[in-house]
């Protein structure tokens, strides 16, 4: 009876505990409680993405330039069915690891070439700085620059340009210490790059046949003979 008493007292729906539930489904709180799910899954996304990315690059250096996505799933400890949830196809997780592999190439770079406020030992930091990387992960290296999405997007492409960027400043920096026009900078900035990346590219593929150190030295004093001509102070004009 105490029961049946309290029940007709307290009409359905009513009460503090109804009161409550009714203001957590109000628009605004609903649409804030969604806002915080979408946003912790995307937090979730990306943290998975990153972990992907991070697995297939251990993988990478563990299987060679030619690992596959079941090796690529394994190292991660997951199956080919998770890895696409987070990346449609081979193509986009390639992309995604072009461009970690990038940010960790242009870090370095841009570390080395604060080293020193000196053109020359800046050019040599930098040709020293991106053979370092190829040799400490040659088979990261060759993964990224021997396979091309299928979209057609040239993540390699986009490397050299943003590692053309980094060398046009320091040509430009360079040239107006020394009181020069800074316009050739991005020209001679990108021929540099592609200079070093030839190079290099061959080097890999002969197998290594002379030290990293001699080869950085080889391609510093190439690229330091044609450069020093041109970032040298300019001569002041002799009165006639």
């Amino acid at each position: 009876m105490k029961a049946e008493a309290v029940s007709r007292s307290s009409p359905a729906g009513s009460g503090p505990h109804a009161e409550a539930g009714a203001a957590l489904l109000a628009p605004g709180n609903v649409t804030q409680q969604r806002d915080r799910r979408d946003s912790r899954w995307d937090e979730h996304r990306r943290a998975r993405r990153e972990q992907l990315v991070q697995a297939t690059l251990t993988a990478v250096g563990r299987h060679g330039a030619g690992v596959g996505m079941d090796e690529i799933a394994a190292e991660a400890g997951t199956s080919k069915t998770v890895v696409y949830r987070h990346f449609a196809d081979r193509s986009q997780l390639y992309v995604a690891v072009c461009s970690e592999v990038a940010g960790r190439l242009l870090a370095q770079l841009r570390t080395s070439m604060r080293s020193s406020s000196s053109p020359h030992e800046m050019t040599a930091a930098a040709i020293g700085t991106y053979l370092a990387f190829l040799e400490a992960e040659p088979e990261v290296y060759r993964f990224v620059v021997s396979q091309h999405p299928a979209e057609g997007a040239d993540p390699i492409a986009n490397l050299a340009d943003l590692v053309g960027d980094q060398a046009a400043a320091l040509m430009a920096l360079a040239l107006e210490q020394a009181g020069r026009d800074p316009a050739p900078a991005d020209a001679w900035g990108h021929g540099l790059v592609g200079m070093v990346r030839s190079a290099a590219d061959w080097w890999l593929r002969a197998g290594r046949p002379l030290l990293r150190t001699e080869l950085a030295a080889h391609l510093t004093d190439l690229a330091w003979a044609g450069l020093s001509g041109v970032v040298a102070p300019a001569q002041p004009l002799e009165a006639t």
